[in-house]
Order: structure tokens, then C-alpha cells, then sequence
């Protein structure tokens, strides 16, 4: 199956606002679950600090690592997200505006074999971990192509993707021959019709075929990321809970997160203490799980599933101590915190003939001027930044 996969790319061209002020009330509703974090924090606090203390990861950095990645408050980036696209065949109400998005022209995006080079740069340095975003990356043509080569790449462990399931179902098997070997899959109800409602399109049955085939293909866990919003889906949570009785499935409860036109309002945050009360209440034998230290997720198991749930806490207990991450948007600027309106072009030096050690300069001061932390949900509310289709879920 592999040498059809290749085969097939060598006939193909080489690698060529409103915010509300409610803090008040919000810390009311964070100090009423004070309790709940309490009690998981005393569960974890030994397993946490063995990890911390024993993990390679953080005692020490591959020989093959470069200072590149290292920011200046010691932060090894071994993870980068690609965004391969801007285009997607949904429009979910949390990631785009109602009135869409101005797409970047296409010879400003990048091409194959800049995205590779860009890859390639990175996984030499130290890079271990990439993941691939949009948009919607199963609608970019050379979504095989771009597979394939990435996982050749010499010390890549990880080759991920994120995407919305549509099409999803019809490509796997070959993505899988060339390389895919982690998935995350976004889906935020469980009802066809409010499926509608969220994404303005349909496809809800695709998506859940989708699921299904990754199950099937394999992929252990299937990930599938869920962003609640208050008055909308926070009464699914317990039926997504349900997903992981009996299939290798991780539900992934991403806090609702404020991006350019999404209309972001701490009234519509659901905190990441009250979904694990939710999820409580009705099961018994909620277990956290030991979390590795670059983790941007707290993790559960119950007694009798299968699968896992976690909670990924970014507006109320963020985790940038242990951030990992770097961002390679679709028209090649470089971003180094997902919160933060700061970037810079990697796309234009490439252009005008800039070598592979003048960009790991570009690179690497870039990520010397990662902040500590992002700003604090009320403040990323207020700040400039892209909406969520133009920086990559």
C-alpha cells in the first residue's frame, strides 16, 4: 500500500466587541469549584513533580536539539503546528465570523516545498512533534504529498492532524499509508440540527463516520475536541462522556477561547472546574491521570471505559509554564503563542534567497521574545489578534 502511495507522488511535481467586565462574578464561579481543583491538585501534586523531576524531555534536550528552540525562559519547543490552508467547508461560529474572512491570495500562501523546507528546518533543530492544521487540511490537494514527505523526515516521532471530519472518512486510509499516525477530531454536538446551528453547514453524519473509520483504521486514541459554550452545548457534556465507554476515544473540553469576530463573552465560558462537576455528578470513579509536563490538557479516566476525557483549561488555569509550542500560519508567518498578536514572516526571506542558517536566526530570535504567559482572558479579549481559521485550530 505504501509503495502505491509513493508511487503515485513521484507521477506528481517534487517539493517544489463587545467583552463583558464580569470578573467579579466570574472569580465567584471559580472560588465555588475551589474545592474541586483543590482536591485533584493533592491527587496529582506527587506524580506531577516525579514527572517534572524524571521526564528526558525536560532533564535534558537530543543531542540533535538546537538553541533555536529554546526560549529565555527555557522553554524547549519541540512541537509546531502547520497551517496548510485558510479555506475550510465549514464555519463554526467560534472560529470565523458570520460575515467570513478575507482569504489571503494564493501565491502569499505556502507552497510544498517551502512548507517542507520550513519542516525539515525545524525537526533537524529539534522539532519531534507536528501537527497539521487549516482551516481545513483535508481540502488542500496535496494533503498525501505533504504527508509523506514530512514523515520521512529523520527524528520526527509524530505527525498529527486536526480537522473537521467532513471528508475525512475517504482520505484516512491513504493519509495513514503516508505517514498520519495521530488524529484529532473536532465536533461540538451530538444533535444533527444544532450541528447546523454551530458550523452553518451540514455534514454531522460525516463527521461521525469519520470517528468511526479512525476507530477502525487503528487510531488509538481518536481524539475529539469539543469547545463548549454556555446556552449551547454545555448539556451534551455527559452524552460526549458517553463516546468513551466503549471505543479508544479521548474527548478533548476545550474552554471557549476569544478570537478576532467570535464574539467571545465570559458569559458563554463554561470553566473547566464546573464541566468537571457536570461529569461527576453522574459517573462514578472519575480518576485523573498523570499528566506529562508539556500537557495542555488535564486528564480523566472512568471506571469501566474504554477511553479517556480531558479538559484543556487555556482561560482559567493556563499552562504556559509547560508550553511546547510554535505556530507556522498558512501564509508563512511565524507565531509563537496562539493568544499573542506578534509574528513574523518566514514566507519572505525564504522569497528573496535567505539560506537555512539565516532563517534558524529569524527562528530563533522570534522565539527568544515568547512571553512568560499569555495576557489573562480579559485582556486576550481585547487584543488585536487573527481569527481562529487564519491562525490554525
Amino acid at each position: 500500500m505504501m509503495r502505491r502511495c509513493v508511487s503515485e507522488l513521484a507521477r506528481r511535481r517534487r517539493p517544489d466587541r463587545m467583552v463583558y467586565t464580569m470578573k467579579a462574578g466570574f472569580q465567584c464561579l471559580v472560588n465555588v469549584s475551589s474545592s474541586i481543583r483543590a482536591t485533584d491538585s493533592q491527587r496529582c501534586s506527587s506524580t506531577c513533580a516525579t514527572s517534572c523531576a524524571t521526564d528526558p524531555d525536560v532533564l535534558s534536550r537530543e543531542t540533535s536539539s538546537s538553541e533555536m528552540l529554546v526560549d529565555s525562559f527555557g522553554r524547549f519547543h519541540n512541537y509546531l503546528r502547520i497551517s496548510l490552508t485558510e479555506r475550510c467547508n465549514l464555519r463554526c461560529q467560534y472560529c470565523m465570523p458570520a460575515e467570513g474572512v478575507e482569504l489571503t491570495p494564493k501565491s502569499e500562501l505556502l507552497s510544498h516545498d517551502e512548507i517542507i523546507r520550513i519542516a525539515d528546518l525545524f525537526v533537524t533543530s529539534g522539532v519531534n512533534k507536528i501537527r497539521l492544521t487549516g482551516g481545513e487540511p483535508t481540502i488542500r490537494k496535496d494533503i498525501e504529498d505533504i504527508c509523506l514527505h514530512l514523515s520521512g523526515l529523520k527524528g520526527l516521532k509524530t505527525l498529527a492532524m486536526t480537522t473537521n471530519g467532513i471528508v475525512l472518512s475517504k482520505k484516512l486510509p491513504k493519509l495513514k499509508e503516508c505517514g498520519l499516525n495521530a488524529l484529532n477530531i473536532s465536533l461540538d454536538t451530538l444533535v444533527p440540527a444544532k450541528f447546523e446551528f454551530m458550523t452553518r453547514r451540514k455534514g454531522h453524519s460525516k463527521v461521525l463516520e469519520s470517528i468511526d473509520a479512525a476507530v477502525e483504521l487503528g487510531y488509538s486514541p481518536v481524539k475529539v475536541n469539543c469547545v463548549i459554550m454556555r446556552g449551547i452545548n454545555d448539556d451534551e457534556i455527559c452524552n460526549f462522556v458517553e463516546l468513551t465507554r466503549h471505543k479508544p476515544i479521548n474527548v478533548r473540553f476545550i474552554e471557549f477561547m476569544p478570537f478576532d469576530g467570535n464574539v467571545w463573552n465570559v458569559k458563554k465560558l463554561v470553566p473547566y472546574v464546573e464541566m468537571l462537576d457536570k461529569v461527576r455528578q453522574s459517573y462514578k470513579g472519575v480518576e485523573r491521570l498523570q499528566d506529562h509536563p508539556t500537557d495542555t490538557a488535564k486528564n480523566f479516566r472512568i471506571d469501566g471505559h474504554v477511553g479517556t476525557i480531558s479538559f484543556i483549561t487555556s482561560m482559567t488555569e493556563h499552562f504556559c509554564a509547560g508550553c511546547n509550542r510554535l505556530r507556522l500560519l498558512a501564509d508563512g508567518n511565524f507565531k509563537v503563542c496562539l493568544f499573542g498578536p506578534s509574528e513574523v514572516s518566514l514566507r519572505e526571506p525564504i522569497r528573496t534567497g535567505v539560506d537555512d542558517a539565516g532563517l534558524k536566526d529569524i527562528i530563533g530570535a522570534a522565539v527568544k521574545r515568547k512571553k512568560a504567559k499569555h495576557a489573562g482572558m480579559f485582556d486576550i479579549a481585547k487584543t488585536a489578534n487573527r481569527p481562529m481559521i487564519h491562525i490554525g485550530g
